[in-house]
């Protein structure tokens, strides 16, 4: 059985400031201790104002938690994309045409879950400012490394929703706890640039390049004061953000730099910056706060650019022993937490925790579901282009095709499953179209998801099971690793061919386009697919059944549009380019 981790003693008595700034963040709780009550000890700080955090990466509400649930984080960055797709299915999946709108790019600034998704953000990351102004008023009760301790631990997290919210949004507003936004406010120079909220104050918003910088800056300081452990292990660090989930996020921040740094996206891809030319000072000696002055090191400090800084903390998560399980499938299975490949996981236990999983539930056909002992909505499905890229049916199918989906006629405990027409329950891979009304195929076209393994024992229609959802793996690392060496001018071949012998696949040289298709190959339905096809400079482009929108590759797609609702609560929110009111 999994352990209970501390944060999930989640106390609804952290005190906010009024937030009327960036978009509402509705946090006035209701019932309130004195913090006397719940701040006395070490321990105290630590389970209510850092651990309590932990509830916030998976989630039980729609359009919250990184992954797991829907309309949030997880869908924007898989729906959108050729990977994966909700089609209309007659009265079935319309939703007001949101799921055929993430499919096509159509979304616009009043789209309720947008809105959703950046409250969502924003709440984690005003209760992480608040948990740092705690820590800091507590500190008489923590000795010095406790406080170095649970700062670092608190500011990592922040900057791994600060990392998504970048990642969707754009040019966003950075607002920092009371004690930082001092500390910048005297600092003068570019540090006093990122804007704060204190009190009734707005702040408006920073370039994408400055919260780049400052993410990556943020867990650069952090990382010497984490624990470094495996994070997905049960125990003390379990489900924690330590060393190795830190590494993880510098890589993957370091191969999109050339994204991330270029402020004018609607100029197109071909105008941004090159990772080449874009360089990081790393291995800092002590991890000093630049906050307060602190000086790494010149003789214990490099400067790399953004394919070589990459391929150094991909490097630096191989000497923390992660390496690739021998069955791929072990790392979705309901007892993955052992997993050496798996780095950051949402831990899941049906009997303990209430973060949810809805990939299944949604994906399955009613009869299916039914048939495994849970519900399920007939929803998501694999693309066109996705089963192609699989070679579905072909003599040489990829042999990750059957572990990741379900095609062809169902059977559950060898038996085939009939449907209430008394016919055999098959999914048609090649029958899927945007909207399905009127197909003969309309319930059954679309291969579905079979990543993980189904929990036969779950509640709630399977949603609350015991798989621990996968954030981060090592599989990834050697892609991303393989994709900055090729991009640097090197052989990656290593790399990608490791991936590929895992699961008995020929080798091929790693060329760029070779290794966008192995990321969809290998890592289908985690939630990477939009950040690598704009990476790829793709996610404008037609693929499948989508054509590109009017004005489309100009690039403004690539970011969503600032929710209507926070601009009207904050005047100083400027929307993005392409989605201005007409």
């Amino acid at each position: 059985m999994k352990r209970y981790r501390l944060y999930f003693f989640l106390i609804a008595a952290l005190t906010m400031t009024s937030l009327t700034m960036t978009s509402c963040l509705d946090e006035h709780p209701k019932d309130q201790l004195e913090e006397e009550a719940i701040y006395g000890s070490a321990l105290d700080i630590y389970t209510n104002a850092v651990a309590s955090l932990y509830n916030y990466i998976g989630g039980t509400n729609e359009s919250e938690g990184l992954q797991g649930t829907c309309r949030g984080i997880y869908d924007y960055n898989t729906l959108t994309t050729d990977e994966a797709m909700i089609p209309i299915r007659g009265g079935d999946w319309y939703d007001g045409g949101l799921w055929n709108a993430m499919y096509r790019h159509d979304w616009t600034a009043d789209d309720e879950p947008l809105y959703d998704t950046w409250k969502y953000l924003y709440k984690v990351i005003v209760l992480a400012n608040k948990s740092l102004d705690i820590i800091e008023a507590k500190s008489s009760l923590l000795t010095a490394n406790q406080k170095d301790q649970f700062q670092a631990e608190v500011r990592a997290l922040r900057a791994l929703m600060y990392y998504e919210a970048m990642d969707m949004f754009g040019r966003i507003p950075v607002i920092l706890s009371s004690g930082e936004a001092a500390l910048y406010a005297n600092a003068g120079g570019a540090d006093a640039t990122l804007p704060s909220v204190t009190g009734a104050a707005l702040p408006s918003q920073s370039e994408r390049s400055e919260v780049f910088h400052f993410v990556f800056s943020e867990l650069q300081q952090v990382l010497p004061y984490l624990p470094d452990e495996h994070s997905n292990k049960e125990g003390n660090y379990y489900g924690r953000i330590t060393q190795p989930v830190v590494n993880f996020l510098l890589a993957k921040l370091a191969l999109n730099a050339e994204i991330y740094m270029f402020d004018d996206w609607t100029k197109g891809y071909a105008k941004r910056p090159k990772g080449k030319d874009i360089y990081f000072m790393v291995q800092t000696a002590d991890g000093a706060s630049l906050l307060n002055g602190g000086k790494a090191s010149a003789n214990r400090s490099k400067k790399l650019n953004a394919w070589e800084t990459c391929i150094y903390y991909c490097d630096k998560l191989a000497g923390e022993g992660y390496d690739l399980e021998a069955d791929d499938a072990f790392n979705f299975s309901t007892h993955n937490e052992t997993s050496k490949e798996n780095i950051f996981t949402i831990p899941m236990d049906k009997n303990i925790y209430t973060n949810q999983f809805h990939y299944l539930f949604r994906s399955y056909h009613y009869t299916h579901g039914g048939a495994l002992g849970w519900g399920s909505e007939n929803g998501t499905c694999a693309t066109i282009a996705t089963m192609k890229a699989n070679r579905y049916g072909e003599a040489d199918e990829d042999t990750r095709c059957k572990m990741n989906f379900v095609a062809g006629v169902v059977k559950v405990d060898g038996k085939e499953l009939l449907m209430d027409n008394g016919k055999p329950l098959e999914y048609q891979p090649f029958e899927v179209a945007q909207n399905l009304t009127g197909s003969k195929y309309i319930k059954t076209a679309g291969a579905r998801m079979a990543k993980y393994e189904v929990d036969r024992t779950s509640y709630m229609d399977g949603k609350l099971q015991s798989n621990d959802i996968v954030l981060f793996r090592y599989a990834d690392v050697l892609l991303m690793k393989a994709e900055a060496k090729v991009r640097k001018g090197e052989n990656g071949d290593v790399e990608l061919n490791k991936v590929r012998a895992r699961v008995g696949m020929p080798n091929r040289p790693a060329t760029l386009s070779n290794i966008l298709e192995e990321r969809l190959l290998e890592l289908v339905w985690e939630g990477w697919r939009r950040q690598d096809l704009i990476r790829f400079g793709k996610f404008t482009e037609a693929y499948d059944l989508r054509t590109p929108l009017q004005g489309e590759s100009s690039g403004f797609t690539t970011v969503f549009p600032i929710p209507q609702k926070c601009i009207d609560l904050n005047p100083k929110l400027v929307q993005n380019k392409g989605y201005e009111k007409k």
